[in-house]
């Protein structure tokens, strides 16, 4: 019973949406919009095709690298035969920038001393004189149970080389 109760209700309610079949409002808005006149759709723009940049001073100092310094130059100046040896293998530690590197400790065994280098990344390396780091042909010239000499080889901005000495010292940690 109650399932035909609720048909003829269900019925009723429909039926009366269809009784009042008089939309004129709804057509008298469609025609306004009708009339109204078209717009026009502007064209697609124009681009101007990418020209990609290159980058002339690739061979010059880096600018976020310490600059040489004047008395440094005089110090140890231009000499006409140096140049880096770009046919000798490359060591790891060259692949880092100098300024990233961080001297940790150090060992000595048979006389030989040997510094612990972290590379930035928590790898720590053993290098001695000879050995090269950072990213300017830096040669190890000496060291010490507290500091790296350095002796690195950079252009000169004139198309020669010149070589600036560069420290790394023993970084202390204090007990935190």
């Amino acid at each position: 019973m109650t399932k035909y109760l609720l048909a003829a209700i269900t019925l009723l309610f429909l039926s009366g949406c269809g009784l009042n079949s008089d939309h004129s409002d709804l057509k008298e808005r469609m025609a306004a919009v009708e009339r109204k006149p078209k717009g026009q759709i502007e064209p697609i723009p124009t681009f101007t095709p990418y020209s990609p940049y290159v980058y002339s001073a690739a061979a010059q100092r880096s600018p976020f690298s310490r600059p040489v310094l004047e008395s440094e130059q005089r110090i140890v100046g231009r000499k006409l035969d140096i140049a880096p040896d770009l046919t000798r293998q490359r060591e790891l530690l060259e692949r880092v920038s100098i300024d990233l590197l961080s001297m940790v400790g150090s060992l000595s065994r048979d006389g030989q001393m040997w510094a612990l280098i972290n590379d930035g990344t928590g790898g720590i390396h053993r290098i001695t004189v000879g050995n090269y780091l950072g990213k300017n042909h830096g040669r190890v010239v000496n060291a010490t149970s507290s500091q790296l000499d350095i002796l690195e080889i950079i252009p000169d901005g004139t198309g020669g080389w010149i070589e600036r000495p560069r420290a790394l010292a023993l970084e202390e940690r204090g007990n935190k």
